[in-house]
């Protein structure tokens, strides 16, 4: 199943709530914890659209919350390759975000978009990232949920390459990856006895 470019935007919404709100480690460091001043800032800028900040009001930020908290639980279990657990705790995250599809015009075209069971900011988003999810379940996408294979990384991420084959969040990982087996690689390579060296009795 070839997702539509909302689709995949809402997957990696979900990605960015997940990693704003439930991180212990990023990119090698304890992961920051903001305020909640702070925090209602980040989830405006990661939901803003088209040059547009919502005002996130605290009722999202629980909402919010606790989406990316199920949200987790789906994208670590799809990394592991357990998909029971996965389309568990889809189906759990369903239950309560109760995504409702709609057509919405835009100009003169109708497209399929997803509510959630209010007006409210949070409850919408939910929604929407909650379907994603489902659909990315549902399909060969499963797959393309990850979670950061390079140490003290916990950050969620949706692989976009063409052969699937993304393990990390993004290229500081990869490359902090690729310079630990480089300098591990060196190291035995030290410790190997040249030919001819070994004593003879």
């Amino acid at each position: 199943m070839r997702f539509d470019s909302h689709v995949v935007d809402l997957l990696k919404i979900a990605a960015d709530l997940v990693n704003a709100q439930t991180c212990v480690h990023a990119g090698g460091r304890p992961a920051h914890v903001p305020s909640r001043r702070e925090l209602r800032d980040e989830l405006g800028g990661i939901l803003a659209r088209e040059g547009r900040r919502p005002a996130v009001e605290e009722r999202d930020v629980r909402v919010l919350a606790r989406f990316a908290q199920d949200a987790r639980r789906i994208f670590e279990a799809a990394a592991d390759e357990d998909l029971d657990s996965a389309a568990a705790a889809t189906n759990e995250l369903l239950s309560w975000a109760r995504p409702m599809p709609r057509l919405d015009k835009h100009g003169s075209a109708w497209d399929m978009h997803f509510h959630g069971p209010t007006d409210r900011l949070g409850d919408g988003w939910a929604a929407g990232c909650a379907a994603a999810l489902t659909m990315a379940l549902g399909s060969a996408g499963a797959g393309r949920l990850g979670v950061c294979a390079a140490p003290d990384c916990d950050r969620a991420y949706v692989d976009r390459s063409k052969n699937g084959t993304r393990s990390f969040c993004g290229i500081v990982c990869q490359n902090r990856v690729k310079n630990v087996r480089h300098r591990r690689t060196r190291r035995a390579s030290r410790r190997e006895p040249t030919r001819g060296s070994a004593a003879t009795a």
